[in-house]
């Protein structure tokens, strides 16, 4: 399961897990398959879903996955409240990552 770029969303009163990847079971035929890229339902109790829809909505914050586990064979999701970046936080990661890009290029220059 791939949890890049994976947000959660409430939605009239229910909690699912958008843009994380699965990955479908290589043995499955037919009923089985599905898209790894579909929306998944999350099932939390009703007053956790009231405070996180509260939550989200006054306080511009995201609800993030942070991981998934397996616990008595069911698979839980553990989310987690954020704030987006700010525009000179963003500018920042962008010079890092761009930065970080020509080094690995220059490396590879070199090794040629």
């Amino acid at each position: 399961m791939t949890l890049q770029d994976a947000y959660a969303r409430v939605d009239r009163g229910e909690v699912w897990l958008l843009g994380a990847h699965v990955a479908p079971y290589e043995y499955a035929n037919g009923f089985g398959r599905v898209d790894p890229e579909r929306a998944r339902k999350l099932l939390l109790h009703r007053k956790q879903i009231d405070e996180l829809q509260g939550r989200v909505a006054q306080q511009s914050l995201t609800l993030v996955p942070l991981s998934v586990y397996f616990k008595d064979g069911t698979a839980k999701v553990e989310l987690a409240l954020a704030r987006g970046r700010k525009t000179y936080d963003k500018r920042h990661a962008i010079a890092e990552r761009d930065a970080a890009r020509e080094l690995q290029r220059a490396v590879k220059e070199h090794r040629r």
